[in-house]
């Protein structure tokens, strides 16, 4: 039983005090005079404040509460992964919940952290915010401690870990000489430029004192393209030429050594998106037209392209008489262009253009050449096309996917996609084509052709060809057979879709990796895999996919659309997934990129020794046996040599109180008629 004394006035403090202070005074001016009956007057004074002060003894049944003991358990990959590190923590928490409820005063919380449930778990080891969550209900009197059952990499330890106010013990799973070698990018730029030097830096670690060189394989998106030597524990200088646009996946690796704890870490990566410089592009317009500004506007809002363009003003048969140094016009640097400086440009476009010796004949032999050894050509054609002064009519024909027949025919008609175009990364999905007829407006032109080489992606008037696509050796030529398209960035019957189809094409024609028509993608989205297949076929096989631990397994690509098949898929390893759909193969990096977790995998007692030492607890190897439990006192210390101590709490519930009036009914009666009966007795003697 718990027993105290509690006062429950009659009246508020204030007014009790206010009513017992001018008769205190009044008695104690009396004693001070020495008046007679004084101290009978100051008794009986006494009785009524107590009685109207009404004290209660409160006897209070309390129920204690228990100390908690949070136990952490770290399950990372870094702990599940190596040697029997995963074993020693099982047992561990198990012997340590076993002796813990042996103690009535304690509380067992068990927080079993570190699976992968998202990227950023698998990333880092986070004890500390499982052992906040763990306690987040508990106020700070009742918080015996907690024991952390881990390998020692832990990468959220707070800089203040004595605001717990209680002590914070860590088991360490793992032996005291373990050896191991990891690699490491210093710095490593999220940005090259395509086919331009970029400056890196690494550096290759090693516990203990080891020195000497070490050979580096250095792997650009799954290719070995040289080994290097590099110096342990030295910054090191890498430079490398990005291959190509978009993600690219730089991997150092170095060779396992014997007796290495894990050779997870012998590798490291780093994305690189490759940015191609301004493309340059050569445009060539026979003569002013209507269409002419269309081709011209679209190149020069796109940031990334350098446009050179000529126009024809004034062809050679043209005589009038002016004299020449009135004229304003450029000439035409033919031989720079199509001699000199060919191999610059990335798209050569003849808009409307026609032989009229403007070019020497030698020429267009260099522009078949051009294109067979990689470069692009786009003809847009109009009327001339299919007359005498044709540019089929020259050496360029080598390169041409198609000859004009003669025919211009000029009609009415909306562009079609062809069953190849509704696949086809140019054409497919292009806004408006989806409905019968197209939602765009009609075309009255198209130059006919013979016998097309390569894929015909659009069609015309009478299912004629409208736009064809071919590659030509190393290059690519296109073949837009009407002059009409500025009808639709006119807005003529509501316009179409030009900007986006012109785009397509030009970017086609210099390579575009998004454009490819069999194409294989992959990517990584926290810890989901998603793939993708572009291909002219109707049906995709499935994709072999190899884990980073070097599982295999296969995955069916469903219809995401015509030419497009995806599959996408959780994962549970952080690296490197190697993917194959027949001839095809790509990487994509699933996780963070060089997790903490992967860093460094030895375990250690030094990470953790600042938040013993700041809070009262201790760092030992499980090696050496689970030490014994102590109960100990707040004031008092919380670890020894083979025993660590825990906090007891002297926290309690409250479960019922009983009420004894002090002052109340015929024991106060009594007091106070005696009180003043002896007053009134004195005074009147």
């Amino acid at each position: 039983m718990n027993w105290s004394l509690s006062f429950e006035p009659f009246f508020s403090w204030p007014v009790l005090i206010a009513l017992l202070i001018p008769v205190a005074l009044l008695a104690l001016a009396g004693l001070w005079t020495r008046q007679r009956g004084a101290w009978l007057r100051l008794a009986a004074l006494a009785a009524i404040g107590a009685a109207l002060a009404n004290p209660v003894l409160l006897d209070e049944e309390r129920e204690p509460l228990k100390s908690v003991v949070a136990v952490v358990v770290d399950e990372s990959q870094s702990q599940t992964t190596i040697g029997d590190r995963a074993d020693t923590a099982q047992k561990a928490s198990t012997e340590l919940e076993a002796r813990l409820a042996r103690f009535k005063d304690f509380e067992t919380r068990v927080v079993k952290t570190g699976r992968a449930s998202s990227a950023a778990e698998n990333a880092q080891t986070r004890l500390f915010d499982a052992l906040d969550g763990a306690l987040r209900d508990v106020p700070p009197s009742r918080v015996a401690g907690a024991v952390l059952i881990t390998d020692g990499q832990v990468h959220d330890i707070p800089e203040t870990p004595a605001a717990l106010g209680a002590p914070i013990h860590s088991l360490v799973t793992g032996q005291p000489d373990e050896q191991d070698r990891r690699i490491r990018f210093e710095r490593a730029p999220r940005f090259g430029i395509v086919g331009k030097p970029l400056e890196m830096t690494y550096r290759v670690l090693s516990t203990g004192n080891e020195t000497g060189t070490v050979d580096v394989r250095v792997i650009i998106n799954g290719e070995e393209k040289f080994i290097e030597e590099a110096r342990i524990g030295r910054e090191t200088a890498l430079e490398i030429d990005i291959p190509g646009a978009g993600r690219n996946i730089v991997e150092l690796a170095i060779d396992p050594v014997p007796g290495e704890l894990t050779d997870v870490n012998n590798r490291t990566i780093a994305l690189v998106d490759g940015i191609r410089e301004n493309l340059r592009v050569l445009l060539v317009s026979g003569e002013p037209h209507s269409g002419e500004r269309t081709w011209r506007n679209l190149l020069k809002s796109d940031a990334s392209v350098d446009l050179v363009h000529f126009t024809i003003l004034r062809p050679p048969e043209k005589q009038d008489g002016t004299p020449i140094n009135e004229l304003s016009l450029i000439a035409f640097p033919t031989r720079e262009l199509f001699v000199e400086k060919i191999d610059d440009f990335d798209l050569i476009i003849f808009d409307r253009y026609q032989h009229r010796d403007v070019l020497p004949i030698l020429y267009y032999d260099y522009i078949a050449e051009y294109v067979e050894n990689g470069g692009a050509l786009l003809i847009a054609a109009g009327p001339e096309f299919a007359g005498n002064q044709s540019i089929a009519r020259t050496p360029l024909i080598s390169a041409l996917p198609a000859l004009p027949n003669g025919q211009v025919i000029e009609q009415g008609f909306y562009p079609r996609l062809t069953e190849t175009g509704e696949r086809h990364p140019v054409t497919r999905g292009l806004e408006g084509s989806a409905s019968e007829p197209p939602h765009w407006s009609r075309w009255f032109r198209l130059i006919g052709i013979d016998r097309p080489d390569g894929e015909v992606v659009m069609q015309g008037a009478n299912d004629q060809p409208l736009l064809i696509l071919n590659r030509k050796g190393e290059g690519r030529v296109g073949m837009f057979l009407s002059d009409q398209g500025w009808l639709w960035a006119r807005g003529f019957e509501g316009g179409g879709p030009h900007v986006a189809l012109y785009r397509r094409i030009a970017h086609w024609l210099m390579k575009e990796p998004e454009l490819e028509e069999e194409r294989l993608s992959a990517t990584g989205r926290g810890m989901r895999l998603e793939i993708t297949r572009q291909t002219m076929a109707d049906e995709a096989p499935p994709a072999e996919i190899t884990t980073p631990s070097g599982k295999t397994f296969a995955a069916q690509l469903g219809a995401a659309g015509p030419g497009r098949f995806s599959a996408g898929m959780e994962t549970d390893e952080i690296g490197i997934y190697r993917i194959a759909n027949g001839d095809l193969s790509t990487l994509a990096h699933v996780g963070p990129v060089n997790a903490p977790e992967f860093g460094d995998m030895v375990s250690t007692e030094e990470k953790l020794a600042p938040v013993a030492s700041a809070t009262g607890g201790s760092v030992r190897r499980l090696a050496g046996g689970l030490p014994n439990i102590v109960p100990v006192r707040r004031t008092g210390a919380a670890s020894g040599n083979d025993w660590i101590g825990l906090r007891t709490t002297n926290d309690s519930v409250l479960k019922s109180v009983r009420r004894v009036p002090v002052f109340t009914g015929l024991l106060a009666l009594g007091l106070m008629l005696f009180a003043f009966g002896a007053m009134w007795y004195r005074e009147g003697r």
